[in-house]
């Protein structure tokens, strides 16, 4: 550490000790490396120097005074549960860390809207919800442990969202602070509104970029009167994925179409004491919700049936559960066989067995092991890297997989990331997307909303 930065640290940890209540500054390198990396497997150069842990708004909008003021890079952190190393907060930051501000404010049965701070977990936000008979449509795999505010960061798709879409589909209004400490509230109450520019829509997916979410409003649906899940089993996830296009070709709408590999069916298996592997090479989980479910589900069982080795449908809400469960618990699995690096990818659907049959193609050829699991209405794979946790950093083959994947993607008319965000991990495609044009304006953006460049830099763009 130079000695402008030194005296940048004292000045700034001088600042917060004095506005801010003496357990809302934690300091010191055993306190702040909980704090420097997410889930995503990656991990950044040394460790921040502070985390604020804010209870309200008015201690975001002072710790992001003080930050601007003395030009102090600030990461905002929910949960941690970020897949892309959105989070990861490395030397000369300070890591926001927003997880206390976990109030349900307001929970509008009538209006069916909810306004929530950004460290409400989102499972306990959907049961909330439940008690009026309502439920939180967006639904991550992660959402036992997964924050609102992050899902709204990273515009987090799931289960679910192939029929009620994803998190920037149920945001209506944000309050964020900007990076001066301005507060400043965008969208609305009401469904339907076209005031000005979407700067909801805009400040969603934006990775902590932009602003810091501080409270959301938030759109709620009915709880559906009767759900119907079918579980089909096929020899190859490339089979699998075959028979989601046919699915979609038939114009059924199901509420979740989860597609596992073998090789994820495996680590299920070994983590939780299952059968799944024994009965195929991929696992096609499909549900369907509403007055009609059983009758799409039906129909969507005949489609399976004579391109499944076996297909099995239920209305017992236990049996499904025990189904989503495994889903639900695929990465927790992956993690215990080492570090993952977890990819996110989405193609047109009707690419998803070209891309399938290629991520299998990208292994063979870098000898790496790559689990892939899928959203499988949506074209949203996962292929998930498993490295030797021992091995510092990332290996290059895994690098090598990696654009390898990312290239297949964008070559199919898809893209690097359909839930998950860009963070660290995906930066050096951006431009293979997004273009030069587009890049540039998008960091025209950046600067007009943070002009000295402290909310989470080095992520996104």
């Amino acid at each position: 550490m130079t000695v402008t930065q030194r005296r940048t640290v004292e000045a700034l940890l001088t600042a917060l000790s004095r506005d801010l209540p003496g357990d809302a500054l934690s300091t010191g390198p055993e306190a702040t490396a909980p704090y420097a990396a997410d889930r995503s497997g990656s991990r950044p150069d040394g460790e921040p120097w502070a985390v604020v842990h804010a209870v309200n708004a008015e201690q975001v909008r002072t710790t992001l005074r003080h930050a601007h003021a003395l030009r102090v890079p600030v990461v905002p952190r929910g949960a941690g549960t970020g897949l892309s190393g959105g989070a990861n907060a490395g030397t000369g930051t300070v890591v926001l860390d927003l997880s206390r501000m976990n109030r349900i404010l307001d929970l509008d049965p009538h209006d069916q809207i909810a306004v929530v701070e950004p460290g409400v977990v989102t499972a306990e936000l959907d049961r909330a919800a439940g008690e009026f008979g309502l439920r939180y449509a967006p639904d991550p795999a992660s959402a036992a442990i997964s924050t609102v505010g992050g899902n709204i960061a990273t515009n987090a798709g799931g289960l679910r969202c192939a029929k009620y879409g994803v998190t920037r589909d149920a945001v209506l209004g944000l309050d964020v602070v900007l990076a001066d400490g301005t507060p400043m509230r965008t969208g609305r109450r009401t469904v339907k509104g076209v005031t000005g520019y979407d700067l909801t829509a805009l400040l969603t997916g934006s990775e902590g970029t932009l602003g810091v979410i501080t409270a959301a409003t938030l759109r709620l649906r009915p709880v559906p009167e009767t759900t119907a899940t079918v579980a089909a089993y096929f020899d190859t996830f490339a089979e699998g994925a075959e028979a989601v296009s046919a699915l979609t070709a038939a114009r059924l709408e199901p509420s979740m179409a989860e597609l596992l590999d073998g090789p994820v069916l495996a680590a299920v298996d070994d983590a939780q004491g299952t059968d799944l592997r024994s009965r195929g090479g991929a696992l096609l989980l499909l549900q369907c919700d509403g007055r009609a479910a059983g009758t799409e589900a039906e129909l969507g069982a005949q489609v399976l049936r004579g391109r499944a080795t076996s297909v099995e449908t239920t209305d017992d809400p236990a049996e499904a559960d025990r189904l989503l469960t495994a889903r639900r618990l695929a990465l927790p699995a992956l993690e215990r066989l080492g570090r993952v690096l977890i990819e996110d990818i989405a193609v047109p659907r009707a690419q998803l067995a070209t891309v399938a049959r290629e991520i299998t193609a990208i292994a063979e050829r870098h000898d790496v092991r790559i689990f892939t699991l899928a959203h499988a209405a949506d074209g949203n794979l996962h292929p998930i890297l498993v490295l030797d946790p021992d091995t510092p950093g990332i290996p290059d083959a895994a690098w090598q997989a990696a654009g390898d994947i990312f290239t297949a993607a964008l070559r199919l008319g898809g893209t690097l990331t359909g839930e998950h965000g860009v963070g660290t991990l995906k930066r050096r495609w951006l431009v293979d997307e997004l273009g030069p044009e587009q890049h540039a304006l998008q960091q025209r953006i950046k600067a007009a909303f943070d002009p000295h460049h402290i909310l989470n830099p080095g992520k996104a763009l």
